[in-house]
């Protein structure tokens, strides 16, 4: 059995068959997704546990984040919690790549960046500070040598310590009641 499905074969399926998870943090899924997708932020997976095994029980679990790593890493996990699901092979960047449609959801105030660039933007500006600093004093080069490093781990481990720390910023939760709005819409 495949552990991805492509974004064509997805669309082609019924939608009574098959409940499409979005693990994304809420501002990126936001500012667009697969249509009828609930929001379940990748650390919130373990709190919505039964409610996942309940509704995998009924119909077919497709995981899906911005490209394909991090539904992945939840297939992984839910895969070792019992619960049966398969990713979206690239995420919404093919599914928008095959001109597939997307839903946006109402935001309040500014729109929040998607992870990858927060990341980028975190990154570069950390890097630009090093070397700013670095010119009064040597040991503040330190700091772009440091992200420059976690970049690279970043890059062979296929993990993102710094996503994980923005992740936890206020924008990028998700709201009081979001969590149960998942739940009811698992239960459906």
């Amino acid at each position: 059995m495949s552990t991805t499905l492509a974004p064509a074969e997805l669309h082609a399926r019924p939608a009574d068959s098959t409940l499409v998870v979005d693990v994304r943090a809420p501002g990126e899924f936001a500012s667009g997704h697969v249509p009828g997708a609930v929001n379940v932020p990748a650390d919130h997976l373990d709190a919505l546990l039964p409610d996942l095994r309940s509704a995998a029980e009924r119909r077919r679990i497709v995981v899906v984040c911005a490209a394909g790593q991090r539904s992945a890493a939840a297939c992984a996990k839910l895969a070792d919690a019992g619960v049966d699901a398969v990713g979206l092979g690239g995420g919404t960047q093919a599914w928008t790549a095959e001109g597939l449609p997307v839903d946006t959801a109402a935001h309040e105030g500014r729109a929040v960046w998607a992870m990858d660039r927060q990341v980028r933007f975190t990154a570069g500006a950390l890097v630009l500070a090093g070397l700013a600093l670095g010119r009064r004093a040597p040991k503040g080069r330190l700091l772009a040598a440091g992200v420059a490093s976690g970049l690279v781990y970043s890059g062979v481990s296929n993990t993102c310590g710094m996503a994980a720390l923005l992740g936890k910023l206020p924008f990028n939760r998700p709201a009081p009641d979001a969590l149960d709005a998942a739940r009811a819409a698992l239960r459906a």
